[in-house]
Order: C-alpha cells, then sequence, then structure tokens
C-alpha cells in the first residue's frame, strides 16, 4: 500500500490537483498556465512595436515613435482596471456596451468567470484581455507618426480606447455582445484590433493631414535592424495573441499556434517575391512587412480554420496589403506615415472575411461552418461586424480629434516639425550624431 502514497500525494501536489479541488467549474493548472504565459506574450507586443516603429521613422523621431505604443502599457493598464474591462465584459447593456459591475476589477477575482472560461481565473482573463487592449491603440500610432504632439496622443487613445475599443469588445465578445449574438466570428481580434485600428489611423492621417515635406522630402526609415528586432518580438508574442485566445491548453489551441506560423512565413515569402519581381530585390523591410501581413490576416481566423485555409490566407493577405500600401496610397496621396491602415485595416477586413469563408465546426465545434462547408449565411455576420468597426472607428475618430482641437495643439508645427519630435516632446535624443 505504502508504494502508491507517494506518487498520489505527488499528483495532489500538482498545480493542476490543486486547482481541481474548487467544485464543479474547476480551475485547470495547464490552462491558468498557458493563459499567463500568453498574456505575458502579447505585452511583449506592445514594446516590440515600438522598436518596430521607431525604426521606420527619421532619427528625430525615433524616441517619440516609441513612446507612443509605450505609453499605452500604462494609460491602459489604468484604464482596463478603473472600467475598460468592465465596460467591454462586464454585463450586458443593450448588445453595445458592458456596464460598471466589474469597475474597479470588482468581483473579478481568482475564481473562474463561467461566462468566458471556466479553467481560468477571472482575473487572468481580465489581464490577458488588457494585453490586447493595450495594443490596439498603439498601433494607430503607424498612421500619424512625426507630426502629433505627445500630450494629445496620449488624451487621444485614452478616449478612444473608451468609446471605440471597449464597445467594439463588447459586440463582438462580450456576452450578450451584438456581433457575438448575430453568429460573428473573430477568433482574437481581426475587426476588433486591426479593422479598428486600421482605419482609425486612415481617418487620423487625414484629419491631422500630411508630414511637411511628403512625397518631396526624402524620409526613409533609419534603423531597419530596429525593425527587425522589433518585427521579431511582434512575431514571438502574435504565437500567444492567437493561440491565448483559445483560453485553455486545447486542440484548438495547438491548432491556432500552427495556423499563426504557417499564415505568417507563407505571407513573408510572399511579399519578398512581390519585390523581387517587381524591384529585383528582396528587402529585410519586406520580409518582416510581409510577416505581419500575414499574422493580421489570420488573427480572426486562428482558432477556426485548418493549415490549408491558414496556407491560403497567408497567400492572399500580403497581396491585398501590398496593392493598398504600394498603389491605393500613392493614388490617393494620404500620409499613413508607417502603414497602419495598408497592413492592419486592409489585412484586418481580409482575414475577417476569409474567416467566414473557411471557418469550420471540424476545427472548432464552438464557432461555424463557412462559406465553403455550405453556409455561405456565416458572411453575414462577418460583414456586419466589419461595416460596424469600420463606421464606429471612422466617426468616433474623427469627432474625438476635433474636441481635442478645440481645446489644444494636436499637430506640431512646421519648425517643431523640423527640430523632430524626440526634442519637441521629449528633450531627449535617440543618437548624439544627428
Amino acid at each position: 500500500m505504502k508504494k502508491y502514497l507517494l506518487p498520489l500525494s505527488f499528483l495532489l501536489m500538482t498545480p493542476g490537483a490543486a486547482l481541481a479541488a474548487d467544485g464543479e467549474n474547476a480551475l485547470n493548472g495547464a490552462d491558468t498556465a498557458y493563459v499567463a504565459i500568453a498574456a505575458l506574450l502579447v505585452l511583449i507586443m506592445t514594446p516590440a512595436l515600438g522598436f518596430f516603429y521607431g525604426g521606420l521613422v527619421r532619427r528625430k523621431n525615433t524616441i517619440n515613435t516609441i513612446m507612443m505604443p509605450m505609453v499605452c502599457l500604462a494609460i491602459f493598464t489604468v484604464q482596463w482596471f478603473l472600467y475598460g474591462y468592465s465596460l467591454s465584459f462586464g454585463p450586458d447593456v443593450g448588445g453595445i456596451i458592458g456596464n460598471l459591475d466589474w469597475a474597479f476589477f470588482k468581483n473579478v477575482g481568482m475564481a473562474a468567470e463561467p461566462e468566458y472560461s471556466e479553467t481560468i481565473p477571472h482575473i487572468l482573463f481580465a489581464l490577458f484581455q488588457m494585453a490586447f487592449a493595450i495594443l490596439t491603440p498603439a498601433i494607430i500610432s503607424g498612421g500619424i507618426a512625426e507630426r502629433m504632439r505627445f500630450p494629445a496622443y496620449c488624451l487621444f487613445v485614452l478616449l478612444w480606447g473608451t468609446l471605440v475599443y471597449d464597445p467594439m469588445a463588447h459586440m463582438v465578445w462580450g456576452v450578450g455582445g451584438l456581433i457575438r449574438d448575430m453568429g460573428g466570428l473573430d477568433f482574437a481580434g481581426g475587426t476588433v484590433i486591426h479593422v479598428t485600428s486600421g482605419f482609425s489611423a486612415l481617418a487620423a492621417a487625414v484629419i491631422i493631414g500630411k508630414r511637411r515635406g511628403y512625397g518631396i522630402l526624402t524620409m526613409h526609415p533609419h534603423n531597419i535592424p530596429y525593425v527587425c528586432l522589433g518585427g521579431s518580438f511582434l512575431w514571438l508574442g502574435w504565437f500567444g495573441f492567437n493561440s491565448g485566445a483559445a483560453l485553455n491548453a486545447s486542440d484548438v489551441m495547438a491548432q491556432a499556434l500552427a495556423n499563426t506560423g504557417i499564415a505568417s512565413c507563407t505571407a513573408g515569402l510572399v511579399w519578398v517575391l512581390i519585390e523581387q519581381i517587381l524591384h529585383k530585390k528582396m528587402t529585410a523591410l519586406g520580409l518582416m512587412t510581409g510577416i505581419l501581413t500575414g499574422l493580421v490576416g489570420i488573427t480572426p481566423a486562428a482558432g477556426f480554420v485548418d493549415a490549408s485555409a491558414s496556407f491560403l490566407i497567408g497567400i492572399t493577405t500580403p497581396l491585398v496589403c501590398y496593392f493598398f500600401v504600394s498603389y491605393v496610397k500613392a493614388k490617393l496621396g494620404y500620409d499613413d506615415t508607417l502603414d497602419a491602415f495598408g497592413c492592419h485595416g486592409a489585412g484586418g477586413v481580409w482575414g475577417a472575411l476569409m474567416t467566414g469563408v473557411f471557418c469550420t465546426k471540424a476545427v472548432n465545434p464552438a464557432g461555424a461552418d463557412g462559406l465553403l462547408y455550405g453556409n455561405p449565411a456565416q458572411m453575414i455576420p462577418q460583414i456586419t461586424g466589419i461595416v460596424t468597426g469600420i463606421i464606429v472607428a471612422v466617426v468616433m475618430t474623427v469627432l474625438i480629434l476635433k474636441i481635442l482641437g478645440a481645446f489644444m495643439q494636436i499637430r506640431a508645427t512646421a519648425s517643431e516639425e523640423a527640430q523632430g519630435l524626440d526634442l519637441i516632446d521629449h528633450g531627449e535624443r535617440a543618437y548624439f550624431k544627428l
């Protein structure tokens, strides 16, 4: 009998067993550990985005551009704790927004919230979602880099997160949300994150106006190694971004992990092949941009499609994004500084549409069968989610900027732009020699 006691006592001491002692909706140690790691990976993406963007601008705006995503870590951690999480995932109000029952993380503790996950602590779910809320407004900075004053940017993203991100997150992911109840599928944020941030970046770029000298002066990226460094950590974090959205250590998580790798690598290859065909050169910037577009495209579909579909999404998304970055932008003449719209907006729309085409219950029984699996009606909630995201993002972005512009300086002056926002907004230089 004694030979069984040691293994049994060891089993009872493991995290999974200890958590499982809580009752019917028992927490699961493996699920908790995986989602915690995924949350950390998503948090890494925000400073990574800062370096990715920072390398793409001119030297005199390096610190300012890195700071724009970084400050979102501080702003949205506080916002999420105070009221953002409750508005996004709290008890439903009219299918559009949550109420304030969970403000200040009231009743958001170590027990599970079964309506979202039965196997991880409620507070871990809130923290995982917080990492998404931090990253999303940071993406917008790519559209208005090198010309928006930093104090105005801080207020803008705070208001944008409250008026755009929180209601969109609730409508798409929150219990009782309008688009969720229609059957819209968005596994990790194609509509909530990429469509809203991409179209907001476009709207902000148009409202604020072009950089002075745009189209006349040379404005090449100043540090491609920064781009590669930041892009690599974005890529790493994105595996947690997509697979963590399964909220457990499961077969769906594994499929999302595989889909993320297949789509991103395929897209990176497609982008450099386009460059080779059109320009006879394969660039590091092109490779990193291609990988990014593949990640954007697969995000809404990651846990709903099979590997073959992820491969096709990886082929087609960079084609769509390249067209917007290289041709639409030049034709219409807007100054989307770092192509936030071309990559995230256009890529997010395409990914959301492809989710409706390729999704299948064979991968995720909690999802739906899509167009190719005999259910063309799935395209209706997908398109509804896209259109809703575009309208909310554009209307609220314009409104916020117009209101802020009536009370404060939003855009840098010609002299300030010439000096660079590193000195003007932060009193610092990235480099001793300019």
